[in-house]
């Protein structure tokens, strides 16, 4: 069971205590015991915000609306890259299923670059598109909406999550481009499946299976950590477990809206842009981070 802040800062201040001592060093082993023990201590008090500072993985789930919200997954994608740009980090394409159309019915990146996790891992939740449909003959309204999912990246010998071998489902099948063409002949894309939460991860950019089996597992952790971390946020707030996020009306964070007005409004922070080709087309999101980083 993992100790509450109070507990932590108690057991702190009785090993500094015990490190201010004259005869600290006289056994060795037990100073060395101690010292590495306030090392995790400290580390359990900082909790996921030791991983703020560190390198990110951005995923975009096309939800409800069809061909509309799987080229919203491509506007979001060209506005993350924008942003990541911006701020001199480096992005790598992880997963892609791609439709004929040049839209994203999923796509994960990995961004290289200080603290870019603890920068964007509030723009994760459901964003909705209000537009005319260029889709549509009629030219209707229409709205989509695309879910944003950012997690630290873990390395594969963190042990901030442990997954036994027996609740993860591995499949494997052929990396494919848009439209099912096959890029490669062997079966080196990967699927894993946490089955106790039914949280999966899908790689297929690595050259070989076992390497993507390995970036697999690396996001799983990141995902699972992620939820651990929001269902703490939960808790402590008074709020229930969710456990699922439902890609659709009704719980979404920001709106992004170009018909009958154009605006993009967060509706967390209450912030408005009028802008809108300078947030979706030039990646100027800061204001929204920024926003939401003071709440």
């Amino acid at each position: 069971m993992a100790m509450d802040t109070e507990e932590i800062k108690k057991e702190l201040k009785d090993l500094e205590s015990q490190m201010s001592q004259g005869n600290f060093w006289e056994d060795k082993v037990k100073a060395q015991a101690i010292i590495k023990r306030i090392g995790e201590l400290k580390d359990e008090l900082l909790g996921s915000l030791k991983y703020d500072k560190g390198n990110a993985i951005l995923s975009i789930l096309s939800g409800a609306g069809g061909d509309d919200a799987e080229d919203f997954s491509a506007m979001l994608l060209r506005m993350y890259l924008k942003y990541i740009e911006s701020k001199g980090w480096q992005a790598t394409l992880i997963h892609e299923n791609k439709n004929e159309l040049g839209g994203y019915r999923n796509v994960s990146i990995e961004i290289t670059g200080k603290g870019a996790y603890g920068t964007l891992k509030n723009e994760s939740g459901v964003h909705r598109l209000v537009r005319t449909s260029p889709f549509n003959a009629k030219g209707l309204r229409h709205t989509s909406f695309s879910l944003v999912e950012v997690i630290p990246k873990l390395e594969k010998n963190n042990d901030a999550i442990i997954i036994p071998p027996e609740e993860v489902r591995i499949e494997f099948s052929k990396s494919g481009g848009p439209g099912g063409q096959n890029v490669n002949k062997r079966e080196t894309a990967v699927r894993v499946v946490h089955l106790p939460t039914n949280i999966s991860v899908a790689v297929s950019t690595e050259r070989s299976q076992e390497q993507n089996r390995e970036k697999a597992i690396e996001m799983l952790k990141g995902k699972l950590f992620r939820k651990r971390e929001v269902d703490a946020e939960r808790e402590k707030a008074g709020l229930s477990i969710s456990k699922t996020t439902d890609i659709e009306w009704g719980s979404q964070i920001r709106s992004y809206v170009l018909h009958p007005y154009k605006m993009v409004k967060d509706h967390r922070t209450e912030v408005e842009v009028r802008d809108v080709d300078a947030v979706l087309e030039s990646g100027m999101i800061d204001e929204f981070i920024e926003a939401e980083a003071k709440m």
